[in-house]
């Protein structure tokens, strides 16, 4: 799996870009096949009424085509990077669910029933 990490609105963090690679990394335990993932972390604005808003998104791409995009927010960097890899985990379980309904039903239609006329 190819991780890029960028970030915006913040400067460049190496440890901030270790600790996203390492966390989306053990994605690959969840579903195999994932091909990239593409994290961007950084800051919404200097002036939130809030304080300082972290942001953390990702894409990651799949076989066949398909592909999740999760974006979160939170008041730590660590945490936005957290609650995006917690719901890709459960995005991608759903996504498993789906392929393996999908290759289940090919395979049922493929089947070839042999009817026996023994009358």
């Amino acid at each position: 799996m190819v991780v890029t990490v960028q970030t915006r609105g913040i400067e460049g963090l190496d440890p901030v870009r270790e600790y996203a690679e390492e966390k989306f990394r053990t994605l690959e335990k969840f579903f195999d096949g994932i091909t990239k993932a593409e994290i961007i972390v950084g800051m919404i604005s200097h002036h939130h009424k809030k304080g300082k808003v972290y942001f953390a998104e990702v894409t990651l791409d799949l076989p066949k085509k398909y592909s999740i995009h999760v974006e979160k927010e939170a008041e730590d960097l660590y945490k936005a990077i957290d609650k995006v890899k917690d719901h890709c985990k459960v995005e991608l379980d759903q996504m498993k669910d789906k392929i393996r309904e999908k290759d289940a039903l090919e395979i049922r239609e493929q089947k070839v029933y042999q009817i026996d006329d023994e009358t």
